[in-house]
């Protein structure tokens, strides 16, 4: 049976639309993979049809990762200062290539969750399907 309006799992909260979309699925029904390439969304879900080119997180997953990149390396640093014997340029190198790696661990699930919380919210151009 074609999925309709009234067969598509909506998502229920803001929360599990957002765990969508940070899991790399489609924000309104979880049935199609979000990501073709890295960070560019699909443009119309396969399984919902739902149009996604009016998203507009443009640097927002960027911020969000930088800021929770350095909130995650906070205890590394620490750690690595308490209990490793690094020179200065030892631990510069393991910070910039631990924080490259989480940078680009979190970009494409802090885009995911941008979109989906424009989804849920109603903004640039979604319909707002939930008055929650």
């Amino acid at each position: 049976m074609p999925n309709t309006p009234q067969t598509i799992p909506l998502p229920a909260t803001v929360w599990t639309a957002i765990r969508r979309g940070v899991t790399g699925k489609c924000p309104r029904c979880a049935a199609s993979h979000f990501f073709p390439k890295f960070l560019k969304p699909i443009d119309r879900c396969a399984a919902c049809h739902q149009d996604w080119t009016h998203q507009r997180a443009d640097d927002f997953p960027a911020y969000l990762s930088i800021l929770l990149t350095g909130h995650l390396l906070v205890p590394f640093v620490a750690i690595l200062i308490n209990t490793a014997q690094l020179t200065i340029g030892q631990l510069a190198t393991t910070m910039i290539a631990l924080s490259m790696i989480f940078m680009l661990a979190l970009l494409q699930p802090c885009k995911g969750a941008v979109i989906a919380l424009q989804y849920w919210h109603g903004m640039h151009g979604f319909q707002r399907e939930r008055l929650e």
